[in-house]
């Protein structure tokens, strides 16, 4: 089980990854619109971060407020990437706020013991 967790926690960053890149190639060329690249990395944190959530370790899981938050925020991400990324541009504070919850979502993770 040990192994399924750490490939799931491999896939997970690498979500992350696509997510905040997206979004800072995105800023950097000064068109706001949702990428590829951004709505893909949504999906996978989601689904990943599900089956992360699952009780797999021996009694060493997280304290179910800090999946809820996760959740509500790794949810949070995905609707405003999604019901946006048919747009020619977003509006900078609707995508800032993209950014902004990504990376609270990762403080959670790495802060939140």
């Amino acid at each position: 089980m040990e192994a399924l967790r750490l490939i799931l926690r491999y896939v997970h960053l690498i979500g992350f990854a696509l997510l905040l890149g997206g979004a800072i190639v995105q800023y950097v060329s000064g068109k706001l619109r949702i990428n590829p690249a951004m709505l893909w990395g949504s999906v996978i944190m989601l689904a990943t971060g599900i089956g992360l959530s699952a009780p797999l370790r021996d009694g060493d899981e997280p304290a179910p407020a800090k999946l809820v938050t996760k959740l509500v925020l790794a949810i949070l991400i995905f609707v405003m990437v999604f019901f946006s990324r048919k747009r020619d541009v977003v509006n900078r504070g609707h995508f800032l706020a993209i950014v902004g919850l990504t990376l609270v979502n990762a403080a959670v993770a790495v802060f939140w013991r």
